[in-house]
């Protein structure tokens, strides 16, 4: 019995090891038996940009190719159209044009790095909502009713005449309308080049106040090349660029800048016919005339270059912020993919 017992632990042993023998053979097989995958095509890794995807840094990335392709487009686009257009084109559909093509220029390659990195456009400053039309309007209403208003002291305090009619008939409607196409390509030409994509990247890093005052700055500085510009004009560009950022901080997007930055300039430069930034454009509806000392009416660069217009930002800015309190303050660094509605970046 014993020899029974024993040959039947053998007996059941064996085909245990037979077993784990065969599977072991299986799964060496099967691997074996696998068909070898061709190598696959790889750039060079100096042709292969990585593509971070994480941490508020991730943005910068896409700079450089923005501001790169923004450049190309501008001299390529400007090229073509003074290669294309007649001679004998008017030098004001000339401009048009050009604003036209910085719009494209600073546009064009935000909309391709919205798409690579997976965000909304509207992310950047411009999102197509149902507010934009209330937005836009509120801020048409305060650029127009604003500037109307420090004209209106200037006038009180002897340093402005409104002058007569320069327009008349059918000239009135062709060149409000001309006025107020162009002043909306440069709105949105300055407002996106100065608080767009560019500021949304660089306060990834840096924070929103930080990035506003360097780009406001740099606003500052490129409109101190007007001519007839002086250095208080410049120093008051800056502060209404800042106005701007408030607005964009507390809004979530540009679409009220946008507004009020065009209609101030139509209102100023074709309604009333003072110098703009140091320019004055032709066309324009009523001969206003500056007179007085340079730091009240703002001498040669207009309106814009009086004292009077800090303590008119300084009213804009208590009062905009009694109608957007910081409860709704907008700017977001949301990840990727999620709406410019869904996330909010408390106030900096």
């Amino acid at each position: 019995m014993a020899g029974d017992r024993f040959g039947t632990c053998r007996r059941t042993m064996n085909p245990g090891r037979l077993a784990m023998d065969d599977r072991s053979k299986t799964v060496e097989e099967h691997h074996s038996s696998k068909p070898e995958t061709p190598p696959r095509f790889h750039l060079p890794a100096w042709l292969r940009p990585t593509v971070k995807r994480e941490g508020r840094a991730v943005e910068l990335q896409f700079l450089p190719l923005y501001l790169v392709v923004a450049i190309l487009l501008f001299l390529g686009l400007g090229n073509a159209i003074e290669y294309l257009l007649p001679e004998n084109t008017a030098r004001l559909w000339g401009a048009l044009l050009a604003r036209a093509v910085q719009v494209v220029a600073v546009l064009v390659p935000a909309l391709a790095v919205s798409r690579i990195a997976g965000r909304s456009f509207g992310d950047f400053g411009l999102p197509i909502t149902q507010v934009v039309a209330k937005r836009f309007s509120l801020g048409v209403l305060w650029g127009i009713s604003f500037l109307s208003l420090l004209l209106f002291i200037l006038h009180l305090s002897g340093g402005l005449s409104y002058g007569g009619l320069v327009l008349h008939g059918a000239r009135i409607w062709k060149l409000a309308a001309f006025w107020a196409a162009f002043f909306l390509l440069v709105a949105l030409f300055e407002e996106f080049a100065f608080r767009g994509y560019t500021q949304f990247a660089l306060q990834q890093v840096a924070g929103f106040w930080p990035t506003a005052l360097l780009l406001s700055a740099m606003f500052a500085y490129v409109h101190h090349a007007n001519p007839g510009e002086t250095w208080l004009g410049t120093l008051g560009a800056g502060a209404v660029a800042l106005f701007f950022c408030f607005t964009l901080r507390r809004t979530g997007n540009l679409w009220f800048a946008v507004g009020m930055h065009a209609s101030w300039d139509w209102a100023q430069s074709y309604f009333y016919g003072v110098p703009d930034s140091g320019v004055v454009e032709p066309g324009h509806l009523l001969q206003g005339s500056l007179h007085g000392p340079a730091w009240l009416t703002g001498g040669s660069v207009g309106p814009e270059g009086s004292v009077l217009l800090f303590v008119l930002i300084a009213m804009m800015w208590v009062l905009f912020d009694r109608m957007f309190p910081n409860t709704a303050s907008g700017i977001r660094h949301q990840a990727p993919g999620k709406s410019d509605c869904q996330q909010a970046d408390p106030e900096a």
